[in-house]
């Protein structure tokens, strides 16, 4: 078998417009990308690294680059978990990993992972933080689509739900407040939130300062996201939310989601897949995880000016599975 040469670097892709949540805005998707190669053989991964969680990208490389000797010897997924904490850093790796792995078995990742082939599945669209007739006019130009997410975080949160529904009658709502919210502005809104049709309320509270969710009988369910990134945030979750969303730079990788996945689904918790804005190649191995999922929020490659190429396949709101050409 010929040697592994891990090759790093980091790409700017243009959003199409500004896409602002509570914390701020942002214009482009900045994104890492690891590739393995042993030759005639390669497998690519990408990741996002986020402020939020203390990452930036000359963090996320330098992290990466400690792994660098063990993979070039031929360190595979499990040893990638004790060698890199969970973050962007082990998932650009880890899914680089799974992509060589099925492209050296000549299968399809979702075969490696025993799972079936990913189906069509429908992904919420988000609508980013703005006055409430601009989110109107974001949903209207959004073109029926079935599911959207609206960002919310601010003095007219009820306005700009109530100006989107009035938009989109037809489309189901999901509001995401970025941790923006306190408690009692919570239980203000989500009655109301209720009244408009809303579906899922996420992370309404910070991290960690979520302890008020336990025992409260929300009118709307709650589904963590800042609060759970593996599966040792699990129980926390479980006491003060009935879903959870799973993203692949939290989990640091695919080989962590699947397993929280799993185990959340043992809880009775329900699980969202969810994104970073970044291109189809981030997309790509988080479709492996939508089975059974109650909420898919994989519209990256939808907010951004140009995707990457091959890119998945977006029917509308639909994508489907992804050729191998682009990953797995």
């Amino acid at each position: 078998m010929s040697p592994i040469r891990l090759t790093l670097c980091d790409e700017r892709w243009p959003i199409a417009r500004a896409f602002v949540i509570a914390r701020g805005a942002k214009t482009e998707a900045h994104v890492v990308v690891a590739e393995l190669a042993d030759g005639p053989h390669r497998g690519r991964g990408e990741a996002t690294p986020y402020a939020r969680y203390g990452e930036s990208v000359e963090r996320v490389l330098a992290q990466m680059e400690t792994a660098r000797t063990a993979l070039e010897a031929g360190a595979g997924r499990p040893a990638l978990q004790g060698l890199l904490p969970p973050g962007a850093a082990r998932n650009a790796l880890d899914c680089a990993l799974w992509d060589l792995e099925a492209k050296r078995a000549g299968v399809r990742a979702w075969t490696l992972a025993g799972l079936a082939a990913p189906r069509p599945v429908v992904s919420a669209y988000t609508i980013s933080l703005g006055e409430p007739e601009a989110m109107a006019q974001a949903a209207r130009a959004a073109g029926g689509r079935p599911l959207l997410k609206l960002k919310i975080g601010g003095a007219h949160d009820l306005e700009r739900v109530a100006a989107v529904r009035a938009a989109a009658s037809g489309a189901r709502l999901i509001v995401d407040a970025n941790e923006a919210l306190a408690f009692d502005d919570l239980t203000r809104l989500a009655p109301e939130l209720a009244r408009l049709g809303v579906v899922l309320i996420e992370q309404p509270l910070k991290a960690g300062e979520d302890g008020a969710l336990e025992g409260w009988a929300s009118p709307v369910p709650l589904c963590a996201d800042e609060s759970l990134h593996t599966r040792a945030e699990l129980a926390d979750c479980a006491r003060r939310y009935s879903h959870i969303n799973i993203k692949l730079d939290k989990a640091g990788g695919l080989t962590e989601a699947l397993a929280l996945a799993a185990e959340a689904r043992t809880l009775g918790l329900g699980v969202m897949i969810g994104c970073m804005v970044a291109t189809s190649l981030a997309m790509a191995p988080a479709l492996l995880l939508t089975s059974g999922a109650a909420f898919v929020d994989l519209d990256g490659p939808l907010l951004l000016a140009r995707d990457r190429e091959p890119g998945l396949v977006f029917e509308g709101s639909t994508v489907s599975r992804p050729d191998a050409a682009l990953w797995g």
